[in-house]
């Protein structure tokens, strides 16, 4: 007679923190190759082209996930989702490991992008599912993690370049086992937080689904999401390449801290606009962003390093506080079976942003020059992050009929 030894589940806040914690260890592993793309260009000889390439099937790859896989964990639960995709994010750090040409390099990217895509809808959700009522952190964890884990993964393996002597096989053999390690834990002591839908197959065809009662906000904050995440592609992307083409500071270190000055300052920004009114924090933000990113491409035209960190770190601030006031918004009051969905749709826009205009950069790069692009592109974002103050302001503005989508723009509007 066989036994059914029961799982030892974690209590729902150590829950909440474990998830936390993976979710930013995920975004970390994915801003480890930044800084590494400069030394993969010089071993294997390609140029600011490829780079975007490389970085672009990522996130075709992640958004390809997302719109399959993106609201699955609605159906199947949140628990198998993410095991299953913590171990396909093991298997593109061992073909990071095994890289010897930019095919490796592409393939991996592509795994990765699959597996982080396949986890980002899950784990925003499963926060959401986990969180406390009285204490909603959720939607804190879910703005403040990109930076944090970028800023984590960018850094780490900027120093890693500059002072181990094989790089690349400690920064990928690390991660490789703390994603099976992950994976392990995941199956095993995770709680199943969602309730299970049915419909699992009809929701693997690709698609991008709005729940109808979020829709008008959703619109409201796509600006604030293209503007704030297209900045994030570009540093991510060319970030490294920029301090050394524009600054010429070739050291590996200072290019990765670019990353940090912008990520790890939009974890700052998240957590100080935490108490703030959405709507409220998401137009402070914005403006801030603004405001930041014009100082950047004054500091690109005067040629100035000092300057361009100082106006980054104010971009980055801008950044963390927009996006977290974007992100209260429009995941206030939706339904816990619609969890999934919604944040995999709000983050198949940011991906987009984030990948589209930074591969439009790299092949623009390459006839006008880095510091040329990167003005251009700065003024771009300044727009549509004034667009998204501009229509935040007409809609707070409107009579309270949608009481139900809306509560965040009406309470701030009363401020």
């Amino acid at each position: 007679m066989h036994h059914v030894v029961p799982r030892r589940e974690l209590a729902r806040p150590a829950a909440f923190w474990t998830v936390a914690v993976l979710l930013v260890l995920m975004l970390a592993a994915s801003g480890v190759p930044s800084p590494l793309y400069r030394v993969y260009a010089e071993r294997f000889g390609f140029g600011s082209g490829v780079i975007t390439v490389v970085f672009a099937v990522y996130a075709f790859a992640l958004l390809l996930s997302l719109l399959v896989v993106g609201a699955l964990s609605d159906h199947v639960g949140r628990r198998p989702v993410l095991a299953a995709a913590l171990v396909l994010e093991a298997v593109s750090m061992v073909l990071f490991l095994a890289a010897d040409g930019v095919g490796w390099l592409l393939a991996a990217r592509v795994v990765q992008g699959l597996a982080t895509g396949a986890m980002t809808g899950a784990f925003g959700a499963a926060l959401l599912d986990l969180q406390r009522p009285e204490r909603p952190l959720g939607p804190l964890v879910n703005s403040a993690a990109p930076g944090l884990g970028l800023s984590l993964g960018a850094v780490g393996a900027g120093v890693a370049v500059e002072f181990l002597p094989s790089p690349t096989s400690w920064v990928f053999g690390l991660l490789t086992a703390l994603c099976l390690v992950a994976a392990v834990g995941v199956w095993v002591f995770l709680p199943e937080s969602s309730p299970r839908l049915p419909g699992a197959r009809a929701s693997l065809r690709p698609t991008v689904h709005v729940p109808a009662s979020q829709r008008r906000v959703f619109l409201v904050v796509l600006p604030c999401l293209v503007a704030t995440w297209a900045l994030g592609g570009l540093y991510a992307s060319l970030g490294p390449s920029l301090v050394a083409g524009v600054f010429d500071v070739q050291d590996h270190v200072v290019g990765s801290l670019v990353i940090l000055a912008l990520n790890g300052t939009g974890l700052v920004g998240s957590l100080s606009t935490r108490g703030v009114a959405p709507a409220k924090a998401m137009v402070t933000g914005a403006l801030v962003f603004a405001g930041g990113v014009g100082g950047t491409v004054a500091a690109l035209t005067a040629g100035s390093l000092p300057a361009f960190f100082v106006t980054t770190v104010v971009s980055g601030f801008g950044f963390g506080a927009a996006f977290l006031g974007a992100m209260s918004t429009v995941t206030q009051g939706v339904a816990p079976g619609q969890r999934a969905a919604l944040l995999s749709a709000v983050f198949t826009a940011s991906y987009l942003a984030f990948s589209v205009p930074a591969i439009a950069a790299g092949v623009a790069a390459g006839h006008v020059g880095l510091e040329r692009t990167a003005q251009v592109y700065g003024v771009a974002v300044i727009v549509l992050a004034l667009l998204a103050v501009a229509g935040l302001a007409v809609h707070a503005r409107r009579p309270a009929a949608d009481s139900t989508t809306l509560p965040a723009l009406a309470r701030s509007s009363a401020d």
